[in-house]
């Protein structure tokens, strides 16, 4: 199989067709476009010609590269065309019967030493190589969307896949500037293995009604840094193509997790598809378009929960860095701080890290001086809690233990004025706990900031069944006022982001566990094929593998899923006081400061 892949067959025109396509004629081989649509196949030379003027447009190539890249491609409608391609791509739909059907007409077509490759991203591989003369050469090639611009590209055999072909089309793949990963035959490799089951978990937590379509997304953009939150992805990569991935992966794995919520069901059923219908969870400005439109389900602008509470002077309980950063947070906002820890010295140093804070920022032009100054003198720093006579809003930051947090807020209880509202940072444990632990539960509320405070965004606001709609509108005014973006959840473990996060990287663990891709694969495939800002390894070893365990277990025990069960890889390493990068070893090991 050492051949150039000169000419090169790519059998299905859709979005995805197109897009590798364009990907190929640009790097300089000959493409032929096959589908039996005119339609189709009209629609890839048209968007061919607009990608490739757009890209001249923006520097990136010449006009002489776009020239010769659209004389490179030429479309046909039988694949007989394919005669002398030395690769195939298919991209047609996710079905074994439309994906072998192209196999066997392609064995009587091809040269036998011409490599077949399936873009499927849900589909068995082997299967598929099983109904072919020569499944030796049968492999998947699976391109990220748009196949122009992501870089990720998974490589995959099947047992019977000769290591040659392989080796060629990894060749190929980084020749054409992408970065291939190398994986073995499972529904959803490792890229979609992770992400679908992730997009599952928060079309069911929609579907609970748990939290709204918009916060579900805000939650995870700002708090995760994804480019787009998961319904709003379901929408784009088509809410039927999403089912039909997580069933295949269902039918290997029999975890939960990836059986479609039954809202996906519904969606696909109705036609309501995603973008390409128009309408989806989301609806939008027309079939295949990009703008969300309002619909029944838009929340109006400027509603609010009622009338709050007057809030002008903020108490905040604890010294470490989540508390030094929420009270630098209120105090940039123009609120009176009082900062108090157990003692008068713990205090003070936490007041100097939020001046130390604040000095970066105004060495890097965020801020002035003058700023800074203001910020700084409107924090107490107090050695007791007896400060939080007065406050209006008394926020905890203290040790996430249950126990910790009862005990606080009796305390709280004792020493606040009557009608303070009362908010505990917690991240996964029980708010109505914590709030029984006073004598007026309905003025407790969870504020769940995230970490570091003043960059972040996002700040999750969990009722319980006790908590005062007042108290729940005056915590929506007060974010606004700190220039945070609210989002409201029900007090169950994990709230939004931590519900649909850990899960993530409890499976990405799992991966590793199983040997079927490496750490670094890993992080690789969802950094480039998914966006994220961290592969699940880097992040885990930031948010320290102790906190991320005891989140794995009180979800395990919330929702009493097997499969929300921690990974013993990630309980063996806690044991060995391997922590992550506070420690000097996680996952990875990390230099020593």
């Amino acid at each position: 199989m050492d051949t150039p892949l000169s000419t090169i067959a790519v059998v299905g025109l859709g979005t995805m067709g197109t897009g590798i396509a364009e990907v190929l004629a640009l790097a300089g081989r000959e493409v032929i476009g096959i589908d039996i649509s005119e339609a189709a196949a009209l629609g890839a030379v048209a968007s061919l010609e607009a990608s490739t003027a757009r890209a001249v447009g923006r520097g990136r190539i010449t006009e002489e590269e776009r020239a010769a890249a659209l004389a490179r491609f030429r479309t046909a409608d039988t694949l007989q065309a394919a005669a002398d391609a030395e690769l195939v791509i298919e991209v047609v739909p996710e079905s074994y019967e439309i994906k072998q059907q192209v196999f066997r007409e392609l064995d009587a077509v091809v040269s036998p030493t011409t490599i077949l490759a399936t873009g499927t991203n849900a589909l068995s591989v082997t299967r598929l190589a099983a109904e072919s003369q020569h499944p030796e050469r049968v492999l998947g090639l699976h391109f990220f969307n748009p196949a122009p611009a992501m870089k990720l590209v998974e490589v995959v055999s099947s047992v019977l896949t000769a290591p040659p072909a392989v080796e060629t089309v990894t060749a190929l793949a980084r020749e054409l500037g992408k970065e291939p990963v190398a994986v073995g035959d499972r529904p959803g490799f490792v890229a979609d293995g992770l992400l679908f089951g992730y997009l599952n978990q928060a079309a069911a937590m929609y579907e609970a009604n748990y939290a709204s379509r918009e916060d579900i997304d805000a939650a995870m953009k700002l708090g995760c840094g994804l480019p787009m939150g998961p319904l709003a992805l379901l929408d784009l990569i088509g809410v039927d193509t999403a089912r039909t991935v997580l069933e295949a992966m269902y039918a290997e794995s029999h975890d939960r997790l990836h059986a479609p919520a039954p809202i996906l069901g519904q969606l696909s059923s109705a036609g309501l598809t995603g973008r390409k219908a128009g309408r989806g969870f989301y609806t939008y400005d027309a079939p295949g378009g990009q703008d969300v439109v309002p619909d029944a389900l838009t929340p109006a602008a400027g509603a609010e929960a009622g009338a709050g509470r007057e809030v002008a002077s903020v108490g905040v309980a604890g010294s470490g860095t989540m508390a030094s950063g929420i009270a630098e947070v209120f105090a940039k906002a123009g609120y009176g701080v009082v900062l108090a820890a157990r003692t008068q010295e713990k205090a003070d140093l936490a007041k100097g890290r939020i001046a130390k804070s604040l000095e970066r920022s105004v060495s890097k032009g965020r801020l002035s001086a003058e700023a800074r100054d203001e910020t700084l003198a409107r924090i107490t720093a107090a050695g007791s809690l007896d400060a939080f006579a007065e406050v209006d809003l008394a926020v905890e930051a203290v040790a996430e233990d249950l126990e910790i947090k009862q005990q606080l807020f009796a305390a709280l209880d004792k020493v606040c004025r009557p009608g303070a509202v009362l908010a505990t940072t917690t991240s996964s444990l029980p708010v109505v706990a914590i709030a029984r632990a006073t004598a007026r539960p309905e003025d407790v509320i969870g504020m769940h900031f995230f970490n570091p405070a003043p960059a972040m965004k996002l700040v999750e606001v969990v009722r319980t069944v006790l908590t005062a709609d007042d108290v729940h509108a005056t915590v929506r005014a007060v974010c606004a006022k700190i220039r945070k973006h609210p989002v409201d959840c029900g007090d169950r473990a994990g709230f939004i982001v931590n519900a649909l996060l850990f899960p993530y990287l409890n499976n990405a663990i799992k991966m590793v566990e199983q040997h079927y891709a490496s750490l670094d694969d890993i992080d690789a495939a969802m950094k480039l094929g998914g966006g994220y800002p961290m592969g699940p390894f880097e992040l885990l070893d930031v948010v320290g593998l102790d906190v991320s365990l005891a989140i794995e277990k009180v979800l395990h025990k919330e929702f009493r899923d097997p499969g929300l069960a921690p990974a013993p890889l990630l309980e063996h390493l806690v044991a060995a006081g391997c922590l992550g990068r506070k420690t000097g070893r996680g996952f990875r090991e990390y230099a020593r400061r």
